[in-house]
C-alpha cells in the first residue's frame, strides 16, 4: 500500500498588516511620535466628499522622526497600552 500524501501541507501563511502614511504631529515622548493620518470619505447620501483624520502613537526606536515629517508605519504586536504600530525602515 502507498502511503496518502497530504496536499493541504501546513504552512505559515503571511498575515496582512495595515500600512499607513501620515505627518508627524508629535516628538515628546521617548520612543514614541503622534501620527496624523488624513482619509477622504465621502458622505453615502449627498454624496460629499470631507477629510476624517486620526492619530496613531507609532514606535520609532531612534527618537529619529520629528514634528513635519512624513512617515510609513505598519501594524505590529501591542508594545504598550496605545502602540500597536511601529516604523517601517
Amino acid at each position: 500500500m502507498e502511503p496518502v500524501l497530504d496536499d493541504k501541507k501546513t504552512t505559515h501563511s503571511a498575515t496582512i498588516s495595515r500600512q499607513f502614511n501620515g505627518v508627524v504631529v508629535s516628538d515628546k515622548s521617548d520612543k514614541t511620535i503622534v501620527v496624523k493620518v488624513e482619509s477622504v470619505k465621502k458622505h453615502p447620501k449627498y454624496h460629499k466628499r470631507y477629510v476624517v483624520s486620526k492619530k496613531y502613537k507609532v514606535h520609532d526606536e531612534t527618537n529619529k522622526y520629528h514634528i513635519g515629517d512624513k512617515v510609513k508605519f505598519v501594524e505590529c504586536r501591542p508594545l504598550s497600552k496605545d502602540k500597536r504600530w511601529r516604523i517601517i525602515a
